[in-house]
């Protein structure tokens, strides 16, 4: 039997992977489970400048490498998701598959100032524990850094490199994220996407899903990874669904 393929989750920015640990530890019990902060987040080494996506996706795959682990699953928030798809686009014999939460970056955030409207509503709605994990992480990035990195994400074109992707990849939305598309946009753009593609909504969640809704998301994933059915965990807050996307032959 083999081995299960060890769970690699990545954080957005200017934000150390803390807030994805309650995901991380519920997935545990399939898999490894790695939860890196990338260089110039968290526990890392603070740099002079910051890192572009394209050097966090070559950093994170550095990592990868650093632990010895041949193939993974990755988790990617927010812009651990392009920094995802660089890094299956870069070495897709090392990514098993792709789980992309929350997905930022691209058309739907431009100009940087509607980017930036959305962060201040997606602000109000995430669980105020959220702000207590947060907060700190931003002060220690920097202002300036996070400016400049939200600025690159909102120009990445993320969309694009999706409809690409070369592994299977699982979307995950949140119905309450206001960086996100409506469902019938999401649906017109899946349209677009190979059938390796697929997408979940979970209703009542915002952003950090990761953080907000764990239950429901490791329960997704799990299915997912499996091969099953993806249906609503009753006990889990949120209530997740496929959407169903119909593509031409």
């Amino acid at each position: 039997m083999d081995a299960p393929v060890p769970i690699v989750h990545v954080h957005g920015f200017g934000i150390s992977g803390s807030y994805l640990v309650p995901t991380a530890r519920l997935l545990a019990t399939r898999a490894v489970n790695v939860v890196p902060d990338l260089p110039g987040y968290g526990r890392s080494e603070r740099r002079e400048h910051v890192l572009g996506i394209p050097a966090l996706a070559e950093a994170l795959l550095g990592t990868i490498d650093a632990l010895g682990l041949e193939k993974v699953v990755l988790v990617g928030n927010s812009m651990g998701c392009p920094i995802s798809l660089e890094v299956a686009h870069a070495a897709p014999e090392r990514v098993h598959r792709l789980v992309l939460v929350s997905p930022a970056g691209g058309i739907q955030n431009q100009p940087l100032s509607r980017a930036l409207v959305q962060l201040a509503v997606d602000a109000v709605r995430e669980s105020p524990r959220m702000a207590r994990v947060a907060v700190p992480d931003y002060l220690h990035f920097g202002p300036v850094n996070a400016f400049r990195l939200f600025s690159e994400l909102t120009r990445f074109p993320s969309l694009e490199r999706l409809l690409a992707t070369p592994v299977p990849a699982l979307a995950v939305l949140g119905s309450r994220d206001p960086l996100m598309p409506r469902p019938a946009r999401v649906r017109e753009v899946g349209r677009q996407a190979p059938r390796h593609v697929s997408v979940v909504l979970v209703e009542g969640a915002a952003h950090a899903i990761n953080f907000s809704h764990p239950g429901e998301l490791a329960h997704v994933i799990g299915a997912w990874l499996d091969g099953e059915e993806i249906v609503d965990d009753p006990t889990q807050p949120g209530r997740a669904r496929l959407l169903e996307i119909p593509r031409p032959d």
